[in-house]
C-alpha cells in the first residue's frame, strides 16, 4: 500500500501495481479509473479536482467560473464529419457547457511532427477558426513545439477554456436525485464508428459521419425553459454506458435505462453487430446526457427537440433508489446501471477493462 500527500496535506492510502503505462490507462475504462483515482488524485486530489467532473466549478471575485482542458490525439486526424481541429473545440466547448456556463475563451497548443504537412495544417486550422467563429469564440493564448520525426503521430492538440456561470445556475451529478429524467439528443455510437470506417486496416464504406458538434446553443435552450435540470454529461470516451456509470456513482443512485429508447441508426447498430462491438460503450462527440426533474421532462426535451443538435432527443430512462456505498469493491459500491432489454430482460451495466476503440478523440 503506497501513501500520498495532496495538495491538502493529507495522507491518502492508494494503491496502484501496475509497472507501466499502457493504452488502456488513456481510453476510459476501468485501467483509466485506476491511474485516475489510485495515482493521480494521491498527488493532487482536492476538493475541486475529487469531483472528476466535466470542468472544474470555482470561485473568482465573487463570479463562478467554468475552467477544463483537454488532449486530443484522434486517428486518424481527418475523418468523415470532422478533423481533429473542429473535434478539439468542439470537445473543449461541451465540456464547459456542461456546467450550464457561456464559454468565454479558449486556449491552444499544438505538437507538431517534422514532416506533416503545410496544406494539412491549414486545413485544421481553418476547422478550428470557423468552429470558434461559428460559437463566437476566441484563442486567447496558446504554445506550438515541433517534435522530430517519430516522436508523435502527425499532430497533437490541447485546449482549454474557461467561462462564466450564473450564478443562480448549480449542475452537478450531485444533485441527481430519484425521480430524474434521463434524456440524451440523438443517436449513439456515431463518432466511434466514423472514425473506424476511416482507419486502413478496416476501410470499410459507410454514410455514417461523425457526430462532433458544440452544444452550447443545445444546453442554452434548455436551461431557459427549465430551473429542474440537475446534471449534464458530454458523452464522449467510453460511451453511453460509461458515462451513465459514472453519474451513478457520482450521485449515489441506480439508473435504468431501456434499449427499446436509445437511439442509434440502422447502420451503425448493423456494423457494431458485425465486428461484435456494443454500441453503449462507443464513443460519441455531439451528444449530452441530461438529468431533469420529472415535473419538467417534456418542457426540457421540446426545447431540445427545436434545437438543430437536439432533433432527435429521448427520453432514455430514469433515476431510482439510492444505493449503499462501501469499501468492498462490488462494482454496485460505485455505480449501478441497469439496461432494460427489447425483451424484458435486466442486463447489468458495468465500466469496461478498456475502451473497444483506441485513439477515438
Amino acid at each position: 500500500m503506497t501513501i500520498y500527500k495532496n495538495s491538502q496535506n493529507k495522507k491518502i492510502n492508494k494503491r496502484f501495481d501496475d509497472k507501466i503505462i499502457q493504452l488502456s490507462h488513456g481510453d476510459g475504462g476501468i485501467k483509466t479509473g485506476e491511474l485516475i483515482t489510485n495515482l493521480l488524485l494521491g498527488y493532487f486530489g482536492n476538493e475541486v479536482l475529487n469531483k472528476l467532473e466535466d470542468s472544474a466549478v470555482i470561485s473568482c471575485s465573487g463570479h463562478k467560473i467554468a475552467y477544463t482542458t483537454d488532449s486530443f490525439v484522434v486517428d486518424p486526424i481527418f475523418f468523415p464529419g470532422g478533423d481533429i481541429g473542429k473535434l478539439s473545440i468542439c470537445g473543449t466547448i461541451n465540456d464547459l457547457v456542461t456546467t450550464g456556463c457561456v464559454p468565454t475563451a479558449l486556449s491552444l497548443s499544438f505538437i507538431i511532427e517534422e514532416g506533416f504537412t503545410v496544406p494539412d495544417f491549414k486545413k485544421i486550422l481553418s476547422s478550428i477558426k470557423n468552429t470558434i467563429n461559428d460559437n463566437e469564440l476566441r484563442i486567447v493564448t496558446g504554445d506550438t513545439k515541433v517534435v522530430g520525426k517519430g516522436s508523435a503521430d502527425k499532430i497533437f492538440i490541447n485546449t482549454s477554456g474557461i467561462g462564466i456561470i450564473n450564478k443562480n445556475i448549480e449542475l452537478s451529478p450531485r444533485r441527481i436525485k430519484a425521480g430524474d429524467k434521463i434524456l440524451i439528443n440523438g443517436g449513439i455510437a456515431e463518432h466511434g464508428i466514423a472514425i473506424l470506417g476511416s482507419r486502413k486496416e478496416f476501410n470499410f464504406k459507410s454514410s455514417i459521419k461523425s457526430d462532433c458538434a458544440p452544444l452550447s446553443s443545445l444546453v442554452t435552450d434548455m436551461l431557459s425553459v427549465s430551473k429542474k435540470i440537475h446534471a449534464l454529461r458530454d458523452v464522449t470516451r467510453g460511451g453511453l454506458a460509461s458515462i451513465l456509470f459514472e453519474m451513478s456513482g457520482a450521485s449515489g443512485h441506480s439508473i435504468n435505462i431501456y434499449e427499446n429508447e436509445i437511439p442509434i441508426k440502422k447502420e451503425v447498430l448493423g456494423i457494431c453487430q458485425f465486428l461484435g462491438l456494443d454500441p453503449l460503450y462507443i464513443a460519441n462527440e455531439g451528444k449530452m446526457v441530461v438529468f431533469v426533474d420529472n415535473k419538467d421532462t417534456d418542457r426540457v426535451l421540446l426545447a431540445m427537440k427545436k434545437n438543430e443538435y437536439g432533433k432527435d432527443s429521448r427520453i432514455i430512462g430514469e433515476v431510482t433508489e439510492k444505493y449503499e456505498k462501501s469499501d468492498t469493491g462490488k462494482k454496485s459500491d460505485k455505480g449501478n446501471v441497469i439496461l432494460i432489454t427489447r425483451l424484458g430482460t435486466i442486463r447489468t451495466l458495468d465500466l469496461q477493462y478498456c475502451e473497444q476503440l483506441p485513439r477515438i478523440c
